[in-house]
């Protein structure tokens, strides 16, 4: 492996380890586990990393850790957003139920953070399409 890729394996352990941060934090914090993943500074510093290398990810394997990063983070966001739209829109009944898709966000968010540094550990992408550009 040349020293280029080295480091962008190092970049993206060190994006990992920032996410896996700020769900611990939410986990034995005050704070929820999606609110200390989307609003944590562990979390935003990690997606910002993840845009500042990306481009010289693309083309390598380690591209697609990058999008799956990427994408746990903004997806999430979205959800959440739908989420508390759909609870300010209908605040009766909603606010009720509203630990349950906070909760499955939550499960979400960790099993992305996992799979996606398991997947690092063991020298492999995240799915082939965003290795060959499809």
């Amino acid at each position: 492996m040349d020293r280029t890729l080295d480091s962008l394996v190092t970049w993206t352990q060190v994006v990992y380890a920032l996410h896996a941060f700020s769900l611990l934090t939410g986990i034995i914090g005050t704070a929820t586990i999606v609110g200390a993943f989307l609003t944590g500074w562990p979390s935003i510093i990690a997606v910002i990393l993840n845009y500042l290398k990306r481009s010289e990810a693309r083309g390598t394997w380690l591209e697609s850790h990058f999008r799956w990063q990427i994408r746990t983070f903004w997806f999430g966001f979205l959800w959440i957003s739908l989420c508390v739209g759909f609870i300010i829109a209908t605040f009766g009944i909603a606010i009720l139920i509203a630990w349950l898709p906070m909760a499955v966000v939550g499960l979400w968010f960790v099993y992305r953070i996992i799979r996606g540094w398991v997947a690092l550990g063991s020298g492999r992408p995240m799915y082939t399409e965003a290795v060959h550009g499809s």
